[in-house]
């Protein structure tokens, strides 16, 4: 029998979960992703309060309602993945996914002066132009107001680097979601590998970076079977996930 949508938008949301545990992107029992249900994106999941990726199963994840202002003061429910999430769902619908997390060359790149992530090869290139960036870190977002400017700042753009703090990406469907967080860690790895080296980048042209990014955005099936084979991975050795 086919799983209803809100069946299989749980197993593989817990399975990105398990996944970024898998790839060590996550950190301790903090950061977030959630899933939009119902058509206005304010019917959404989120993973419960303080609960390690590698142990979210498909039941844990809580249903929440972005009108619902008592949310903020479940016990269940961290208060910055209110502010951040619930603000991105209620005020942008087209929005299926979010996803944010704290990956270390992410980060370091967020903590730079110029936290541009320079095209110097095809996975630096996929963000050309691309990202929004925030340059306000102010501590803990853990406020409706610092909700909804997190959720301007991402304008048209899908990624926002947060400065001092992280990375947010928002999708369509998890698949995608998934391999563009996972790419843009593994293009910032390389940023910085190449920093470090104290050697001139040798920087792409515009003109070429931006035919990257646009190549990058034809073939999302790439991403979505990216995300399928590290999904069959998890299940397989990690069958709980499911439950």
């Amino acid at each position: 029998m086919p799983l209803s949508t809100e069946e299989q938008i749980r197993i593989d949301l817990a399975v990105t979960f398990r996944i970024v545990a898998y790839l060590g992107m996550h950190e301790a029992v903090a950061n977030h992703f959630s899933a939009a249900l119902s058509p206005d994106g304010k019917k959404f999941l989120l993973n419960p309060k303080w609960k390690h990726f590698s142990r979210i199963r498909a039941s844990d994840l809580l249903l929440l309602d972005a009108d619902d202002v008592g949310n903020n003061e479940r016990n269940d429910v961290d208060a910055t993945a209110w502010s951040i999430h619930g603000q991105i769902h209620q005020r942008m619908p087209q929005v299926r996914v979010v996803l944010h997390l704290h990956p270390v060359y992410t980060t370091a790149i967020s903590a730079m002066k110029n936290p541009a992530i320079l095209p110097i090869d095809q996975n630096t290139a996929r963000y050309f132009n691309r990202v929004s960036f925030d340059t306000m870190y102010g501590g803990m977002a853990d406020t409706v107001e610092e909700g909804a400017r997190l959720a301007g700042l991402l304008a048209n753009n899908h990624r926002l680097i947060m400065g001092n703090h992280g990375v947010m990406v928002t999708g369509t469907d998890i698949g995608v979601a998934f391999d563009d967080i996972w790419t843009l860690e593994r293009a910032c790895q390389i940023l910085v590998t190449a920093l470090s080296t104290g050697q001139p980048l040798n920087v792409l042209s515009d003109a070429v970076a931006e035919k990257t990014a646009q190549d990058w955005e034809g073939i999302p099936d790439f991403s979505r079977q990216h995300f399928e084979e590290m999904k069959a991975i998890i299940i397989r050795e990690n069958p709980s996930v499911l439950d």
